[in-house]
């Protein structure tokens, strides 16, 4: 079973910047494409982010978009999540997980790591 582990959350400002990692170990990242989701208290987990296995392919929603980056270091079998402009709205617990699907739009996800919490706040 794959196994992933988000790290790099913290409090950051208003208009500030934080880079998350996902770190995957037992197996490697190549063939899965990986998403970045978040949730917020009382609101429904939603995506911010998905990377193809390549990185060739990167899609965005509009609440993010031209903020948030997403790259990946196949080498490393780390998944970076680059935010930037970062609203109070923003402030979640944001989760990486991958999905082993050919299609690979992070439809379908088939594993998860626990979490790390950004708080956006002056």
């Amino acid at each position: 079973q794959l196994q992933l582990v988000e790290s790099g959350g913290g409090l950051v400002q208003p208009g500030g910047s934080l880079r998350l990692s996902c770190a995957a170990s037992r197996f490697t990242l190549d063939y899965y494409a990986i998403g970045w989701f978040r949730q917020a208290p009382g609101k429904e987990r939603e995506g911010v982010s998905c990377i193809s296995n390549s990185g060739g392919v990167t899609i965005y929603p509009d609440s993010v978009k031209g903020r948030f980056t997403v790259s990946r270091d196949n080498a490393k079998n780390t998944v970076y999540l680059q935010m930037n402009s970062l609203k109070p709205e923003d402030t979640a617990v944001y989760y990486c997980a991958a999905d082993r699907g050919v299609v690979g739009r992070c439809n379908r996800m088939d594993y998860w790591g626990k979490g790390t919490l950004v708080t956006v706040s002056s």
